[in-house]
């Protein structure tokens, strides 16, 4: 009976195989229902082990075993067969993985059920094998699994939601995507649909919106068809929706919203890149000075919690401010510049990214440029150059460079503070010393 079978794991290796096929003929042909559905739970926990996994679908008939389990119509057994299937689809071991191809047309099937805990399985359980198999794709996509997700996608229910975002994260990030599988998702209905599960308000689940705003991204990278997302609102709702992490951030200490800050701050970093933003003004939808005072409130808070993804937010700024004085304007207005500066300590990929988008600022001309002279900046560029990373110190110059020829005095100014000792502290001292002079000299008579 049900409470004395014993879990696979409880015997030695020797006698897995034995053990398999006991619990496989139970749950086929057990008297009791119960008895049945004990066989498959053992069988499952026993299956959470690599080497009984690998035992099990070397047994002839043990995975047909499974799908007839599975495709029965008692729904605790093929709830407990999908439980054992998904158990398979996470192994790193492609022939485990590979075991299980019989079963996704079903899995598949059962997308259009009606128990939203089994859907949310099989989701789950696609998503794994999809991410682990060439093959499972090749079968899936044939199948119809993107006609299949954006049906998933009008769920009411959030674990639904949130498992269905999990299986197409993992699909649209496969080396064949942007051929295959990316067209195929565009001319479906769920890039509207995950926009509207983007849109910031009480409905906003932060599980949810985060696989979803992954897959977005995943989207975007591809580089298929961005203009398409442009004009279907994706700039303005994400724009959005950094507003609302930005006062998030401010309201609550919850933990997770870093996570969905990454990929929003990505797709707008990449979006912005498009040609299509231009076109549809996407600049002047994101509302220059909220934006940018919600991207400094989300770069302090990045500051304290996930030091790693301010680049994400520097990326963005720096793409905001590359080809718009507004925004370089807004920095100025809202006294951004010393905020900015105090990141330069955090590392060298953050040092570059600040000194970038001052020289995005500074290259707006001499009215920018007189408001950024001399301040902090001065004793900044100073340290600056004094690192030993090149490209941070080239960077300094550049900015450099943009102030002696926008800015009366500042060449002079530089060099009275030991600028040019402090080139000199660095290993091609002759080569960037040159460069000073040349400056100097552009600034002068230039």
């Amino acid at each position: 009976m049900y409470d004395e079978i014993t879990s696979v794991t409880n015997y030695p290796e020797f006698g897995q195989t034995s053990q398999i096929q006991q619990f496989l003929r139970l749950a086929q042909r057990g008297t009791e229902e119960k008895e049945r559905e004990g066989a498959l739970v053992s069988l499952r926990r026993g299956l959470q082990r690599p080497e009984t996994q690998q035992t099990f679908i070397r047994l002839e008939g043990s995975i047909r075993t499974l799908v007839g389990l599975l495709t029965s119509n008692q729904a605790l057994l093929q709830l407990e067969a999908a439980r054992c299937l998904h158990e398979l689809s996470h192994s790193e071991q492609s022939a485990v993985v590979e075991a299980c191809l019989p079963a996704t047309s079903y899995l598949l099937t059962y997308l259009s059920g009606h128990s939203s805990d089994f859907i949310e399985l099989c989701l789950y359980t696609l998503g794994n094998l999809i991410v682990e198999s060439e093959a499972v794709r090749r079968q899936l996509l044939p199948q119809g699994i993107v006609p299949a997700l954006a049906a998933c996608i009008q769920s009411p229910h959030l674990t639904v939601l949130e498992a269905l975002g999990y299986a197409l994260s993992q699909l649209l990030q496969a080396k064949e995507a942007p051929e295959k599988i990316i067209p195929s998702v565009l001319g479906s209905t769920l890039p509207q649909h995950m926009l509207q599960l983007l849109q910031p308000g009480p409905k906003l689940n932060l599980g949810v919106a985060v696989e979803f705003a992954w897959c977005l991204h995943y989207i975007i990278c591809s580089q298929v068809n961005n203009a398409l997302l442009i004009t279907q609102g994706a700039l303005s709702t994400l724009g959005l929706l950094l507003l609302d992490l930005a006062g998030a951030v401010q309201r609550t200490e919850d933990a997770g919203l870093e996570l969905l800050a990454c990929p929003v701050l990505r797709c707008l970093s990449n979006l912005l890149t498009e040609a299509a933003a231009e076109a549809v003004g996407g600049q002047l939808q994101l509302r220059d000075e909220r934006v940018v005072a919600a991207l400094f409130i989300l770069l302090q808070f990045l500051l304290q919690k996930q030091p790693s993804l301010l680049p994400e937010g520097l990326w963005l700024l720096n793409n905001l401010t590359a080809n718009s004085p507004s925004f370089c304007t807004s920095l100025l207005s809202l006294d951004l510049i010393e905020p900015l500066l105090h990141l330069l300590s955090v590392s060298n990929v953050v040092s570059v990214l600040v000194l970038t988008v001052l020289c995005n600022v500074a290259e707006k001309g001499p009215a920018y440029c007189q408001r950024l002279w001399p301040g902090p900046l001065l004793s900044s560029l100073l340290d600056t150059l004094a690192f030993s990373d090149t490209e941070v110190v080239g960077q300094s110059l550049e900015l450099l460079q943009l102030l002696f020829l926008y800015q009366p005095g500042a060449a002079q100014a530089f060099l009275q503070q030991s600028g040019l000792q402090a080139l000199q502290r660095h290993e091609e001292v002759a080569q960037l010393q040159d460069r000073v002079h040349a400056l100097q000299q552009t600034a002068l008579h230039g």
